[in-house]
């Protein structure tokens, strides 16, 4: 354990989803712009290994790493807003530290002693708080404690976080606590009692806050702010309003105007190497909020009723957005819901469309009806993942005439597999983390439109995915008009589609959006949305 590194643990109260992954990054970002060198994890304490097995809807997207980890979704937050990449490392859940720790006595490591949740699952949880630490890369630690203060499978967690005082010492260990002060509309009153219980309940397993961060819809007076120091124990400056932002993007400099991270480096003892570098950040807001031109653009997949389905790809339209000065008005369409009868009515008025990634047969025909729409009307389309495999199927289908031509994820009997199980996925019987994940090279063709996007002919991108293009049926679909410009130069695999008479038609296996960031935007967005402005002007 590197004793110069320090450690900032955000817990959370009163309700889940009150935005730590938001704190936490945007902490991380005002520590960054001092100049310190800064990660961030985040540890969750669900019994599944990794969330790559959970439906959307329990969680929201599955985000992937450089290194291939299926993790939680707060990590694309920690890379879009600090611009660093994460790991596998950075995301840790209870079933991770349960299955270490089961494989370990297995092994006979624990000398035939009692295995406990204390001391060995602590000890455990502990090393993995200190693993990003201990090379001497970073200056800070932040890691984020999902869920609530007071649920039964965050015990561990919350008493290793206690141990942590112990281990590092005080000015190298704080505490965060996140909470809700509610307002009563009957009453007109904002109320502390929530955060009072949720304090105590922190109090009682040991740990005292250092710092209140308090979401709240109305700005905290001076005698609230008064009240909650004296009943939770904290410094009245530590006492941080987080009022609703319009954006998330706005959250560091709300947090810097409440000195959030002036308090933590007081009680870090960090003395700041600079004053704060925020302009970049200033720049992309100032033209997120002042944009010059519109587009509508659908996104149309299975999981619309959660937009956090599609987080990554919805903030990469963010980013990709603002560089241009585009107001993207994403409109986000149910894959079920299409068929050739309403096609034209639901899609009429739009300027771009993107079919999103997914898993399984469910609106799949829907998204093939939206590819033809695209491709016979001329309109700008991104097809990511399976959105890139459906493209591939639809093309076959309505251009080639291969009327049964399929995927075998979802016909394995069709007689023309355009897309179909990677040799090395057939005997696989596990499901969670046996895909292709993380990143790979692809090498682009010159003068193809994904090649104009990058500006470059090798890339690197993030893939998450079983069933690939059927190499056997290449020569077929790129003498009818449907070309792959993007390949990986190990496997030959096809990475990227493109239809040569269409004006901006890209199919892409990976997924773009992962690497996508406030001060990076992804380069396929930024043309598809441009490709969508100029169709629109036309």
């Amino acid at each position: 354990m590197a004793s110069s590194t320090k450690y900032i643990f955000i817990t959370g109260g009163v309700t889940s989803s009150l935005g730590k992954g938001i704190i936490a990054a945007s902490l991380g970002k005002l520590l960054q712009a001092r100049g310190f060198r800064v990660t961030i994890q985040k540890f969750d304490p669900y019994l599944n290994i990794d969330p790559g097995t959970l439906n959307p809807y329990e969680h929201g997207e599955c985000y992937v790493t450089d290194d291939g980890a299926e993790t939680d979704l707060d990590l694309g937050h920690y890379e879009r807003f600090l611009n660093i990449p994460t790991s596998q490392d950075n995301n840790i859940t209870t079933g991770r530290i349960y299955n270490n720790v089961i494989t370990k006595e297995r092994k006979g490591e624990f000398l035939g002693k009692t295995v406990q949740v204390i001391p060995h699952i602590t000890d455990e949880i502990k090393a993995n708080f200190y693993k990003l630490g201990e090379d001497g890369k970073v200056d800070v630690v932040i890691t984020e404690i999902g869920g609530c203060v007071g649920d039964i499978e965050s015990l561990p967690f919350i008493e290793a976080v206690r141990q942590a005082k112990w281990d590092l010492g005080p000015n190298n260990f704080l505490v965060i606590h996140l909470t809700l002060i509610p307002y009563l509309k009957a009453a007109k009153e904002l109320k502390t009692k929530p955060t009072q219980h949720s304090v105590k309940q922190l109090l009682e397993a040991g740990i005292q806050p250092d710092i209140l961060v308090c979401r709240t819809e109305y700005h905290l007076p001076s005698d609230v702010k008064k009240k909650l120091a004296l009943f939770c124990n904290v410094q009245l400056n530590n006492v941080i309003e987080a009022m609703d932002a319009d954006s998330i993007y706005d959250v560091p400099l709300l947090m810097k105007k409440e000195k959030l991270d002036e308090r933590v480096m007081t009680k870090l003892k960090l003395s700041s190497k600079e004053n704060t570098d925020l302009e970049n950040w200033k720049d992309f807001l100032g033209k997120l909020k002042n944009p010059t031109q519109e587009v509508t653009i659908g996104l149309v997949g299975k999981y619309v009723s959660l937009p956090d389905a599609y987080k990554s790809i919805i903030e990469s339209f963010t980013h990709a957005g603002a560089s241009i000065e585009c107001d993207v008005n994403l409109r986000l369409i149910s894959s079920e819901e299409l068929n050739s009868d309403n096609i034209i009515q639901k899609l009429t008025d739009l300027d771009g469309i993107v079919v999103a990634p997914g898993f399984g047969e469910r609106g799949f025909e829907g998204k093939i009806e939206t590819v033809k729409y695209a491709r016979e009307n001329n309109i700008p389309f991104l097809g990511i993942c399976l959105g890139m495999q459906v493209a591939v199927i639809e093309y076959a289908r309505n251009v080639l005439n291969l009327k049964d031509a399929n995927s075998t994820e979802m016909d394995p009997k069709t007689s023309n597999p355009v897309i179909g199980l990677m040799e090395e996925q057939k005997n696989i019987d596990q499901m969670g983390g046996t895909m292709r994940l993380g990143s790979y090279a692809c090498d682009l063709k010159k003068g193809s439109k994904a090649y104009q996007a990058y500006g470059k002919s090798k890339i690197q991108e993030r893939h998450r995915h079983r069933y690939e293009f059927n190499n056997e049926y290449l020569k077929e679909m790129e003498s009818n008009g449907m070309i792959a410009t993007g390949t990986n130069p190990e496997t030959g695999l096809v990475e990227i589609v493109e239809i040569k008479s269409h004006p901006w038609f890209v199919g892409v296996q990976f997924h773009p959006e992962y690497k996508s960031t406030v001060l990076t935007p992804q380069p396929l967005f930024v043309r598809f949305i441009q490709a969508a402005v100029d169709k629109k002007i036309k």
